[in-house]
């Protein structure tokens, strides 16, 4: 679980709601069912048109397991794991792995392969190949989070105009002046607030978590041919 995701998105909104109450204001103001739907609605459906549908919602998925259940792997840990591996491996043999409890999915495929006996450059290419496709995926979902956040602010303003149409159409009517304003504003502060609070610091995680996950993939295939020439 990573805290800094969590603490960082509901402190976002619990600073906004903190500012509402101290404005003296009512939450129920601030909420439209409107400007929900032109904000995440039509930014969903700008993101669409550049991306498949199943590479969308993939990415949605997988942006937030990576942002909100993502366990970070401590080098010195990783480290100390791979020295263990490779002292069972000279002293047991490789199927002396067999027995070794790996919590790591990437360095438990890695370490099972020389247990199985497979060739050096049958590894290397096996584990790159998955090191790049997971790689390639949380680039995608952090470009499409990005193109989320891109979207947000711009549907905010179209949302914007279309309450301002709304309200100088009704000009002779008092009553649907305040509602109109209303939608125009509330549009605006949407699409800053999905782009600001959730979608880009989302897409900046992903990136991050992308090198992470890349430099610790490499480091893990280094180590398991090492130990595989040595065996």
């Amino acid at each position: 679980m990573d805290i800094a995701t969590i603490v960082g998105i509901v402190g976002g909104f619990g600073v906004l709601i903190g500012a509402v109450m101290i404005e003296g204001a009512s939450l129920s103001q601030f909420m439209n069912l409107l400007a929900t739907i032109v904000v995440i609605g039509g930014a969903s459906i700008t993101v669409l048109i550049r991306y498949p549908l199943h590479a969308f919602f993939g990415a949605l998925v997988l942006g937030l397991k990576a942002s909100f259940l993502y366990k970070h792997n401590s080098p010195r840990h990783l480290i100390e794991e791979l020295k263990h591996l490779a002292e069972v491996a000279r002293s047991q043999g490789p199927l002396g792995l067999e027995g070794v409890e790996i919590k790591d999915r990437f360095l438990a495929k890695g370490a099972q392969m020389i247990a199985d006996g497979f060739p050096v450059e049958e590894i290397r290419h096996s584990l790159e190949r998955e090191r790049d496709l997971d790689h390639e995926r949380l680039e995608e979902a952090h470009k499409i989070y990005k193109a989320l956040g891109d979207a947000a602010p711009g549907m905010g303003m179209v949302g914007t105009l279309i309450g301002l149409v709304s309200m100088f159409s009704h000009m002779d009517d008092p009553k649907k002046i305040g509602p109109g304003m209303a939608i125009a504003l509330l549009t605006t502060l949407y699409g800053a607030v999905v782009s600001n609070v959730v979608a880009l610091p989302i897409s900046d995680k992903l990136a991050n978590r992308a090198t992470e996950e890349s430099t610790t993939s490499s480091m893990i295939i280094d180590a398991v041919v090492m130990i595989r020439e040595n065996t």
